[in-house]
């Protein structure tokens, strides 16, 4: 839990709940946070396994579950090539659409992009966001022609690596994967003019519907897209698929998480709730999913 990235807050906030959890059914648990402790005091506390409450860079990429790997220690949720591909946005899209599973149309910016022919194309509002972050850091919403080079330049102070993405009109649900189990589908419904960083982890006024109100068979559909997104990319153990539904009520794949948030705000928990499983049982089911390499 913590590490170094712009996501060491929500980090910490998971952790800490994942922590009390699983303490509560007696596991031997104890917090390890690398942003202040080298891998080899990990090696030397002889731990079996590893909860990993890593979010964003160095620790749902692909960086921790490989030094684990290194080292022998079975981790929960996926290996470094899904965890890796899981964390950039730009290459995961590149994966679902050679595989045929539909993505809404984007565009990868840099600072020599024609800006007004993205607009024209993709068409307003549209999203910016980082490649390479989560938890809506750098995200923004360009709704006025001419808007788009003034995001980039803040998605790019993220990283380098920016995506412009279509704007879809039919609502933001997401779709927990347990096991090789999907779980009832969340509907998001942000107060906010879209589900930022504020609205995830610390507003109180964003809705959620689960098991969203949706017919069964589009239910169905969102389900076996987000299994279907999660075995292609290589993912195992747990994640969370996001998926966006266009206007004549099509799903579309947005982005996948394989570290999720497990907060008190988090959908994960949420989504395993309507299944009659307690938080701390989701916690626990997780860390028996924990695997080598």
């Amino acid at each position: 839990m913590g590490g170094s990235s712009a996501e060491r807050e929500v980090s910490l906030k998971s952790g800490g709940a994942v922590l009390a959890a699983l303490r509560r059914q007696g596991v031997d648990a104890h917090p390890f946070d690398p942003a202040g402790h080298g891998l080899a005091e990990l090696e030397r506390a002889g731990f079996e396994r590893v909860f990993v409450c890593l979010h964003g860079r160095g620790g749902e990429d692909g960086t921790m579950q490989g030094a684990l790997a290194l080292l022998g220690i079975p981790y929960t949720g996926s290996g470094v090539m899904a965890s890796a591909l899981g964390m950039d946005k730009w290459r995961s899209k590149l994966v679902w659409q050679a595989a045929g599973l539909p993505v809404p149309d984007y565009a990868l910016l840099d600072a020599g992009s024609d800006f007004a022919a993205v607009e024209r194309r993709l068409g307003l509002p549209l999203f910016v966001k980082p490649a390479n972050e989560g938890s809506s850091v750098g995200v923004g919403k360009v709704k006025e022609a001419g808007g788009l080079r003034a995001a980039y330049e803040e998605a790019a102070r993220h990283d380098p690596m920016v995506l412009a993405e279509q704007f879809m009109a039919g609502g933001e649900f997401t779709v927990a994967i347990l096991g090789d189990q999907a779980l009832p589908v969340v509907q998001i419904v942000p107060a906010t003019e879209f589900y930022d960083y504020e609205a995830k982890y610390f507003r109180d006024d964003t809705r959620y519907v689960c098991p969203a109100d949706l017919p069964a068979d589009l239910t169905a559909e969102m389900q076996d897209l987000a299994r279907r997104a999660f075995a292609v990319l290589g993912c195992r153990g747990w994640g969370r698929v996001d998926i966006l539904l266009s206007a004549d009520r099509r799903p579309y794949l947005l982005e996948i998480n394989t570290a999720p948030g497990m907060t008190d705000h988090s959908l994960v928990p949420m989504a395993a709730r309507a299944t009659g499983m307690s938080f701390d049982e989701l916690c626990l089911r997780i860390l028996e999913l924990a695997h080598v390499g």
